[in-house]
């Protein structure tokens, strides 16, 4: 209490409020009298700040209020708590404006790092310790397991460095036991792989006597596995022995798998007993396929039957856990794994389980799905291009019910079809059609058999029959339209693949058979269009680019014309009728040398027709390369030696150049002509005789005797685009553009249209026969 009275002040008395007081007061400022004994005033006139112009600013507001900082009634009024930004105090002393501290200049340059400090020499070393762990880890994976074993020693060796220099610089429970574990456990690796194994041994006794090493322990499975190649099988059980106790019970993957380690050893050393014991606890804990194998052939080599019929079942209990088409592929090039894949993939078991399979779905109340199965199973023989499989399935269901009957012999009509066996395939298309009237497929291969025979009118009574089933049926409409062709009622032919067009967009069978009716129909306009359509589904077929290039050529479209031939070349190379026109196109132009090319292909193409040869030698001659040609002419000579076209050529051309063998060249063509000449008398002769009528001889006065007549016997004739030479006994000029002989078909004279011939009119039957006929008709 007497504390607390202490710290009371009481307040003085003083007299009562004087109403007058306070007028003669005034503000200390303003007292000019004393500024001379006023030390703070004198100290600041004294400064720079002193030294300015006095300013007209007042010590109060145009309000009236005193100015912050102004002292009044002897009390500094407050400063205000929000200054503006960028404003400090520096400021009020004449610092210039700069609220991002841009005055100050550049920051500091970084710390230069001191390489030869002990840490980054530590660092650097650490860093190449790895770098070798990796490397010797890749070569391993790479095969090449001597250089791997360098790099593992040479990281062995680094990485003691490694540790000393560690030790030096900072205390030792800063080491780094991980890249020492991953650097030993490397090595032993290594030594492992290169079957050094005391070596590999010894190293792993390093890891797993270092306490330091967490769960180092399960290496003694690596142990043991070296133990048993080594064929130790005593110390090979006692590592994994070792190893399962020091492994906890959560990991059951590693505990099954150390646990079939030591039952195949115990097999490997005759204790099969132990053997059963070990698999028998991986049965029951986790069964697998590897497991229940072994408890098989241990009880085997008990002679346990009964047990082994357990195994057995526990065996083929296990789930693969994959699909049944992936059962049989090989998961690795491994050539012995693909061998015993295609071993078992159709042995003895392999039929049971299928033939089980079918039975035990025929016994049940799904007899429709074992139909299927059986059809499915000649499908899948079909695509195996196992066609006497697939025939022997489908005939199991002549006896069977309409709808089964009729999809089988659908496919047996379709096989045999496709063996051009006629008869078979009509009897077939019968059975399906009387099984099931309906079925649209059956109508639509007995139409194939029907327009196979040339009886189109009925062919299209069956194709219209399966359409009217199944508007959908594809195949149908294609093939009456097909059927529609060769009745030439083009209009029609054409309605239908119009309408198939707009069922199959990109089709390109349907886009060619549009373009080839516009063609019959004299439209060339319209075939180029869907000709051009075509292309742009299928771009590298060969034969629509030459259809397109001939009807190009057919309007007079040269440049088109040889765009569309070349890309033909490029994509298919070895077309006669493109190369030959390519070949002439050149000389039209007067480019021969570019020309031979072509001709020299042909050539090779058809070796055994001398006019290619003759072309090529043609296209030097014209080019001005007389040597060259005469060095051809004489290469022909020596394979056609009775070629008169080329001793003619040869004749003339040793008279021009002036070589000696002309003389031989000469005796040889009068002979030959001599023989010719002989031949055609008796020829003659022979058609004047009694009973004959005589005839006028086809062909050009040029057929050749010998090995080039009995070619154009055959029928074998450049274009009319390679037109026949002047007669032989015209004089010869090496300059100018006449030609030599009469008899040879020289692509050097002028040139007249192309006719089409039979073997392009009938390019839809060549280049798509299968599609006529032959359209996949297995049931949907």
């Amino acid at each position: 209490m007497v504390q607390m009275m202490q710290n009371v002040h009481l307040a003085p008395e003083t007299d009562e409020d004087d109403l007058y007081s306070g007028y003669n007061d005034y503000n200390p400022t303003y007292d000019t009298e004393e500024l001379e004994n006023d030390t703070a005033f004198q100290q600041a006139v004294r400064t720079n700040h002193g030294r300015r112009p006095p300013s007209k600013t007042s010590l109060t507001s145009s309000m009236g209020r005193p100015v912050t900082g102004a002292i009044q009634d002897g009390v500094t009024r407050p400063m205000t708590a929000v200054r503006a930004a960028g404003f400090t105090k520096a400021a009020l002393r004449g610092s210039a404006f700069d609220p991002l501290g841009q005055s100050r200049g550049p920051a500091p340059p970084l710390e230069v790092k001191n390489e030869d400090s002990p840490e980054e020499k530590i660092r650097q070393l650490e860093k190449k310790v790895n770098e070798l762990v990796e490397e010797s880890c890749i070569a391993n994976t790479c095969g090449d397991l001597k250089l791997a074993l360098e790099k593992a020693k040479d990281a062995g060796r680094k990485e003691r460095v490694l540790v000393r220099q560690r030790e030096q610089v900072t205390t030792p429970e800063n080491i780094n036991l991980d890249l020492t574990y991953s650097v030993l456990f490397n090595l032993a690796s290594q030594y492992s792989a290169n079957e050094m194994y005391a070596e590999a041994l010894n190293t792993y006794q390093v890891i797993v006597k270092n306490k330091m090493f967490i769960n180092a322990g399960r290496l003694k499975v690596n142990m043991g596995n070296i133990y048993l190649k080594q064929r130790n099988y005593s110390k090979a059980i006692k590592f994994y022995r070792m190893a399962l106790d020091q492994i906890p019970s959560v990991h059951k993957e590693m505990r099954i798998k150390i646990m079939q380690n030591i039952g195949v050893t115990f097999i490997k050393t005759g204790q099969y007993s132990d053997a059963i014991n070990s698999f028998e606890h991986i049965m029951s804990m986790a069964p697998n396929l590897k497991a229940g194998f072994n408890l098989i052939l241990s009880y085997f080599a008990v002679g346990d039957r009964e047990k082994m019929k357990k195994a057995f079942q526990k065996l083929i209990a296990v789930p693969l856990e994959i699909d049944e088409d992936d059962k049989y592929i090989s998961p690795s090039d491994d050539p012995h794994t693909n061998l015993v894949i295609e071993a078992i993939k159709n042995d003895h078991l392999r039929q049971m389980e299928r033939e089980r399979c079918v039975e035990v779905v025929k016994a049940s109340q799904y007899v429709e799905l074992a139909n299927d199965l059986e059809i499915n199973k000649a499908i899948t023989y079909l695509r195996q291009k196992d066609f006497n499989q697939a025939i022997e399935t489908l005939k199991m269901f002549e006896k069977k019910d309409s709808r089964v009957k009729s999809a089988a012999a659908t496919n047996l009509s379709f096989l045999y079809y496709l063996e051009n066996d006629f008869a078979q395939a009509s009897s077939y298309a019968d059975l399906a059609v009387n099984s099931d009237r309906y079925n649209p497929s059956a109508l639509t291969n007995k139409g194939n058999t029907v327009f196979a025979n040339g009886d189109y009118e009925k062919a299209a009574e069956f194709y219209k029959e399966a359409l009217r089933n199944d508007s959908s049926c594809t195949e149908a409409l294609y093939n009456i339209g097909l059927t529609y062709k060769k009745l030439n009622r083009l209009d029609e032919a054409l309605d239908c693949f119009l309408k198939l067009h707009a069922i199959l967009r990109n089709s390109a069978q349907v886009l060619y058979q549009i373009a080839n009716v516009y063609e019959l129909m004299e439209d060339p306009n319209q075939a180029i269009e869907w000709l051009m359509q075509l292309i742009s589904v299928v771009p590298t077929d060969s034969r629509a680019l030459s259809k397109l290039g001939e009807l190009y050529d057919s309007e007079g479209d040269k440049s088109q014309a040889f765009q569309y031939y070349y890309e033909s070349y490029r994509y298919f190379p070895s077309n006669i009728e493109v190369i030959e026109w390519l070949g002439a196109y050149y000389i039209d132009t007067q480019f021969c040398e570019k020309a031979i090319q072509y001709f020299e292909r042909a050539a090779l193409i058809q070796p055994t027709q001398v006019k290619w040869q003759l072309m090529v030698a043609s296209c030097f001659r014209r080019s001005g390369n007389y040597q060259k040609a005469l060095d051809t002419y004489k290469d022909i000579h020596r394979k056609f030696p009775e070629n008169v076209e080329c001793l003619r050529f040869l004749v003339r051309l040793c008279t021009d150049i002036g070589l000696k063998e002309v003389q031989e060249y000469a005796t040889k063509l009068k002979r030959l002509e001599k023989i010719k000449e002989i031949k055609e008398q008796r020829i003659k002769s022979g058609r004047e005789g009694p009973g004959g009528s005589r005839g006028k001889r086809e062909g050009s006065a040029g057929s050749d005797s010998g090995q080039n007549c009995s070619a154009n016997s055959k029928g074998e004739q450049l274009s009319a685009k390679l037109r026949a030479l002047p007669g032989t006994n015209e004089p010869y000029e090496s300059s100018s553009h006449k030609e030599i002989d009469a008899s040879y078909v020289d692509p050097l004279g002028p040139q007249v249209e192309r006719p089409k011939t039979a073997a392009k009119k009938r390019l839809e039957e060549d280049d798509f026969a299968d599609e006529e006929l032959g359209d996949d008709l297995l049931p949907e």
